[in-house]
């Protein structure tokens, strides 16, 4: 699972065995773990993650939207 940034305590992911899903991120902290949607930006599932740390990493995931789009793409170029 190829790390592709890291903000603070966020780790922004994605595992390399997940089929034909649209393209999306994952992201860990010490307390949990989401799923975005890159094509709109949409949060996908959430597990264990206070809103407030949702939120921060929603504004990251718009903020960085070119570079995790064009390394989803490239880690499927790559399989």
């Amino acid at each position: 699972m190829p790390t592709v940034l890291r903000v603070g305590s966020f780790r922004f992911h994605f595992y390399s065995d997940e089929g034909s899903e649209p393209p999306h991120i994952h992201v860990r902290t010490p307390d949990g773990e989401c799923k975005f949607w890159l094509e709109p930006i949409a949060l996908a599932s959430v597990s264990s993650l206070k809103p407030a740390d949702v939120r921060s990493i929603e504004r990251l995931v718009f903020e960085h939207h070119a570079l995790l789009l064009s390394a989803y793409h490239e880690s499927r170029r790559n399989r």
